[in-house]
């Protein structure tokens, strides 16, 4: 007889809550509290697991599931801003989590039934031959990513250098990883059945459901592109940084970690310089490479929705992730935060779905995506942990050990692979560890200030308030986000809470580990934000925990598809249905319009300095024969970056600042000249005056106070 584990005692203990009172009464009796454990059978043993009961069609009017969306609704608009009541906010959603509890004990509201889970042994075949010859390119290309040395000397005649990208190390690193997924990878045998399966998914696509589809894209579409130029209109340093890099990629350096400004990471710079080929060093460029990246998260959402029920749940996830505030400000901030979501989702996705099909292959897929996404954004370091836990909650539910053993063994090779794709990077790592890590360990612990308290408490508050920032306040960086105001939009955030209580109240009741696993997959990708236990101040913010993007717009799909189940498959209750989610989708558009293209562009082009209009001027005297290098801004403490008009004036790569005891300097430099001052520099204004008497002044008025310039123009 087999004995129990750990894990079989406390499944068997928490599988219900008759077996939990079961196991409290023969601890307070003295009786032996594990004679009711279920042991863990073998394969030969155990049954496949039973799909989940479908969903009952609904008969009577779902009056409990609507009031409570009302409800929901009404408590969210009370956490609005600027007329703020929390109090009557919670009230409201009170009675609707009332409503939710009553609709979901009667059977009438429940979240879509999950995939069937499956169960394939692991052949443990491995193609020894490119196994064997990825392990000699991988540490063949160690260490040609950095300088190469013998015996501590550098080999002169090897085209190496520190911390760059060539053609020798980055074609020796492409294949080790090819040769390594092609040696683990497993053929995929399209079956009879499975042709006519997916057959079956092609005929299903009638013309309504394109008729559906298609206005929503185009809505989506609209979002993402409408007057990407202008809004937003101004960049800040943290461009002038970017682009600086993307120049550097266009000269011929080709760095592995680009480490200006506290460092980052290499793909959205070398996606900048691709597109910088076609639309020049500019703000265009950035934005665009940023809007790539944003749309590139949708069809992964899709499928995280139809791998949690249904295709329905992934439509429903993407209409409201497309048109949403929270995405597309960090999108038009136009920096590479859109690449945090942009490899969760697959991450996600392939993960969760080897994990319930038993798949070798998505384990390969979910470490290459694991891999891309370190090369990506510094947050997204986070997610090697979020994979362990979620791998670590589906080992707590199964109870077959050989799926144990097989699922450990992907995890292991998930590790290898997302290792080798990240190989570059960890080769920086081991030779300027202060320089990668700094960013990260700055916010985490004491380097740049002591932390303002104890450390648990910290975090306890950081917590709180990362979790809130969806329904209450996303933060105050004006930058990417408006401050105080929730990260979601009224229809968004009740439905994320709706979908949140569903998944919550299906785990209770069923023990289904995807639903646990969504649930916590939420704050523990917002951990880079709060983790930052020596800048309290700085959580929540919207781009740290922007990997949260993908779970939480996957619980509004689910919780909008558990309202529309409610309704049933009459064609007029579907038909109503529809109509209930064009009216919110319509309510959810109207206001998130209103927030990024209206207050979120406002406020940012009145706290952003006005460099465009500096290149502006800048561009002009150049076309006036001024040349580029006789042109300079009089620095001045927290005025423009001075490395951008420049940028906005075509001549990328210059920084025109010049400090007062520097002007005298110029005079000896031939050719005509220009200079901007700050409006109220009353001391750099007077020194000009004396050293360019002859000098024509022009005082340019901005659209924005405080903004204004004085320009001097010298013959």
């Amino acid at each position: 007889m087999n004995e129990p584990s750990v894990l079989d005692c406390v499944k068997s203990i928490f599988k219900n809550r008759a077996s939990l009172m079961a196991f409290l009464k023969a601890w307070w009796t003295q009786a032996d509290p594990l004679s009711s454990v279920e042991v863990s059978s073998s394969p030969e043993e155990e049954a496949v697991p039973a799909p989940e009961p479908a969903r009952p069609e609904q008969t009577s009017f779902p009056w409990r599931s609507l009031l409570l969306l009302i409800f929901a609704l009404l408590g969210q608009r009370a956490l609005e801003p600027p007329d703020r009541n929390a109090v009557l906010g919670v009230v409201f959603y009170l009675a609707a989590l009332a409503l939710a509890i009553w609709a979901f004990r009667r059977g009438e509201l429940a979240p879509a039934p999950l995939p069937r889970p499956e169960r394939q042994r692991d052949p443990w075949t491995v193609r020894r031959q490119p196994f064997f010859l990825s392990l000699i390119l991988t540490i063949a290309a160690f260490f040609l990513l950095w300088d190469l040395r013998l015996f501590g000397q550098e080999v002169a005649w090897w085209p190496t250098e520190p911390n760059r990208f060539n053609v020798w190390n980055v074609s020796v690193w492409s294949l080790a990883v090819a040769l390594f997924i092609g040696a683990f990878w497993l053929p995929v045998e399209t079956s009879a059945s499975l042709r006519a399966r997916l057959a079956g998914q092609q005929e299903q696509r009638s013309r309504w459901a394109w008729a559906v589809v298609v206005p929503i894209l185009a809505v989506i579409l609209f979002f993402h592109l409408h007057r990407l130029p202008t809004v937003v209109p101004e960049m800040n340093s943290d461009h002038a940084e970017k682009l600086w890099d993307v120049f550097d990629v266009t000269r011929g350096q080709y760095s592995i970690f680009f480490p200006r400004n506290t460092g980052r990471e290499p793909l959205y710079v070398y996606l900048a310089a691709l597109i910088a080929q076609f639309s020049g060093i500019s703000f265009l460029t950035l934005k665009i490479a940023s809007l790539i990246g944003g749309l590139l998260t949708l069809p992964y959402l899709y499928l995280l929705g139809v791998e949690m029920g249904s295709r329905r749940i992934g439509l429903l996830a993407v209409m409201f992730a497309g048109i949403a505030y929270w995405p597309i400000v960090l999108e038009r901030f136009s920096l590479r935060i859109s690449f945090y979501p942009l490899f969760v989702a697959p991450t996600l996705y392939y993960l969760i779905r080897g994990l319930r099909r038993q798949s070798r292959n998505d384990f390969i897929l979910a470490g290459l995506a694991l891999g891309l996404g370190l090369l990506g954004y510094t947050p997204f370091r986070i997610m090697p942990l979020v994979v362990v836990a979620l791998v670590v909650i589906y080992l707590l539910h199964q109870r077959d050990r050989w799926i144990r053993r097989q699922t450990l063994f992907w995890l292991l090779l998930l590790a290898l692979t997302s290792f080798l794709v990240f190989l570059p990077l960890a080769r920086y790592a081991i030779e300027e560890p202060f320089s990668f890590g700094f960013r990260a360990l700055s916010r985490l612990g004491p380097i740049e200030r002591p932390l303002p308290g104890p450390a648990w408490q910290i975090f306890l508050s950081n917590l709180w308030n990362a979790l809130r920032q969806f329904n209450w306040d996303n933060g105050i960086i004006w930058v990417h986000s408006i401050p105080n105001r929730p990260a979601l939009d009224l229809v968004s955030g009740a439905l994320f809470l709706l979908g949140a209580f569903l998944l919550l109240a299906r785990y209770l009741h069923r023990r289904q580990w995807q639903d646990l696993a969504i649930l916590l997959a939420v704050p523990f990708i917002q951990m880079p934000s709060i983790l930052s236990l020596a800048f309290p101040a700085e959580n929540p913010s919207l781009n740290r925990t922007a990997g949260a993007i993908v779970p939480v717009f996957l619980l509004v799909g689910i919780g909008l598809d558990g309202l529309l189940s409610t309704l049933g498959s009459e064609r007029r209750r579907v038909v109503l249905g529809w109509g209930l989610v064009g009216a919110l989708f319509l309510l959810a558009a109207l206001q998130n319009y209103a927030l990024i293209f209206q207050r979120y562009n406002d406020q940012y082009r009145m706290n952003a300095w006005n460099t465009s209009e500096l290149g502006a001027v800048m561009k002009d005297a150049m076309r006036r024969g001024v040349p580029a290098e006789n042109i300079w801004a009089v620095g001045y403490p927290h005025w423009v970056d001075t490395r951008l008009p420049p940028i906005w004036a075509g001549v990328p790569g210059r920084d025109m600042a010049i400090w007062g005891d520097e002007l005298a300097n110029t005079l000896t430099i031939p050719g005509p000249k220009v200079f901007f001052v700050k409006y109220d520099d009353q001391a750099t204004l007077t020194l000009l005056q004396t050293l360019y008497p002859a000098g024509e002044w022009e005082y340019y008025n901005s659209e924005f106070d405080h903004h204004d310039f004085w320009i001097l123009r010298v013959p």
